[in-house]
């Protein structure tokens, strides 16, 4: 089965308080194999980036309303007349608000559904060759240790 790739670079900012926001650059990346998930790459000026891996439905929902909860809080909103998608992320490390303007996730998520329809996700998964490799014997399982 083929896979597809959609990808997005993008600039958010990081919340740091009301009146200040860090740039950061960012990747969205959606990819068929792996359909109910959404995989953001941020680029905080280190040698390493920071990857988020969240359900894209929240991430769909949270443009129109407010959803999550827990480690991924995600809701749309108006900023000095901008809409704008906000993501709260939190864990072990720390927490971070992030904003993203709301036109262009709209138009990358738009994108992802027409290469994935919501519903058809299941389909998408090879699920039949991972039982398979999982269930496949290896040369260590003829010592008689099985």
């Amino acid at each position: 089965m083929q896979h597809t790739v959609v990808e997005r670079e993008l600039e958010l900012t990081l919340v740091v308080s009301p009146e200040r926001g860090i740039p950061v650059p960012a990747r969205l990346t959606y990819r068929t194999d792996d359909p109910y998930a959404v995989h953001i790459t941020f680029h905080l000026g280190s040698d390493v980036p920071v990857h988020w891996t969240l359900a894209r439905e929240l991430l769909v929902e949270g443009v129109f309303r407010p959803c999550g909860h827990g480690d991924v809080r995600v809701w749309p909103t108006t900023l000095d007349g901008r809409a704008v998608v906000l993501m709260a992320l939190s864990s072990p490390e720390g927490e971070a608000l992030l904003e993203a303007p709301a036109a262009p996730v709209s138009a990358w998520l738009e994108r992802t559904l027409r290469v994935v329809e919501p519903g058809t996700e299941a389909g998408r998964l090879d699920l039949d060759d991972a039982l398979a490799e999982l269930l496949a014997r290896t040369p260590g399982d003829l010592d008689g240790d099985v």
